[in-house]
Formats: structure tokens, sequence, C-alpha cells
């Protein structure tokens, strides 16, 4: 009975959290230092309290949860690249985190594991735009590439091609959405702990 009492309240919280990141995946807003398709958004915060408390494959889950709510109530302007995209790079960030958590449920495994998630995040989001997520974008929505990297090279001229839009537009943002969203959810998680454990 208390195994059932368990997975249901497994189940409520991770739905909540889905709801939860879901809304916050829908307040996006561009940072001036980035070109204006890289939108910072913080539904990854409720994906990793979930990582946290409820382990791994429920961060993995509320990830994949709030990118299909948002393919359906908003639908889509990258041809679901910009979704696919968002559900990699945060599970780079939340898998990797909740698993070292499990083994170690300490404030420094914590923010250790959310230093690593953050890095992976990076390498994972520079790997996967490289070399499947942009050209992808440029052959569903016949965009050339050399536009894309144009919306680069106006904020930064140092920006050419590809390879510097990703190493000089895109890693940076990805570190810095790292660093902000492991520092609210370390904010939040002592505070929300108690319930998400209730």
């Amino acid at each position: 009975m208390e195994m059932v009492h368990r997975r249901t309240a497994a189940i409520v919280e991770t739905a909540m959290l889905s709801a939860a990141a879901t809304v916050l995946m829908f307040i996006e807003f561009p940072l001036p230092v980035f070109p204006a398709f890289l939108q910072l958004d913080l539904s990854e915060v409720p994906a990793l309290l979930g990582s946290f408390a409820l382990g791994p494959m429920a961060g993995v889950l509320i990830e994949l949860i709030k990118n299909v709510l948002h393919l359906v109530v908003k639908g889509t302007t990258t041809a679901g690249v910009g979704e696919l995209a968002n559900f990699l790079v945060g599970c780079a960030l939340v898998a990797p985190a909740g698993i070292m958590y499990k083994r170690h449920k300490t404030k420094h495994t914590a923010i250790v594991s959310m230093i690593v998630g953050t890095l992976l995040m990076t390498v994972v989001g520079c790997v996967f735009d490289y070399y499947v997520l942009f050209p992808l974008y440029q052959t569903l929505m016949g965009i050339p590439m050399s536009a894309i990297v144009k919306m680069g090279s106006e904020i930064n001229h140092m920006v050419v091609n590809l390879k510097s839009l990703i190493v000089l537009s895109v890693a940076p943002f990805n570190l810095l959405k790292g660093a902000i969203v492991s520092l609210i959810t370390l904010l939040l998680y002592k505070k929300l702990s108690p319930i998400l454990h209730g």
C-alpha cells in the first residue's frame, strides 16, 4: 500500500513539475549579447528539481512532457528543431546531475553535479547544434546557413561561420543558462524538498 502511495505521489509531483516547466518555457526572452534565436527561459529549473527529488528519469520525463505540451499548445516556428534542441540540451543537464545526486545526497554533491551537468549541456549543445540541429533547421526551414551565421555576426563581428557561431554564441549561452538554472535550483531545492519528498 505504501509503495502504491509513493508511486502515485511521484506521478502527481512529476505532473506538477511538468506543468510548471511548460509555463516557464512560454516565458522566454532574448539577451542583448546573444543572437535573437537564443532565448533564455527557466523551464529547466522544475526538471532539475524533479531530477534531484524523484530521480534522473523523472527529470528526463519532465523535459519530454514540457516540450510536447509546448508543441501542442503553442505550435512551433522552427519545424520542431527548437523543441528538439531544448529537450536534448535539457536532458544533458538534468540527467547527469540527477544521477550524481542520487548516489550522494549532499549539498556539495548537488553543486558539483550541477557544474558537471552545465558543462555536459554545453558540450552536447555545441556538438548537436553543429552536426545535427543547425543543418536540420537549414533543411526544414529553407534558410541558408549564411543567414543564420549573420544573426550571430550582427552581435559579435568575430562570428564568421557556423563553427565560430557555436563557439562564441551557443557555448557561452548554454554556460550562462546552466549557471542561472543551477543557482535558482540550489536556492529553491532545500525549501521545496519537504514538499517534493512528502
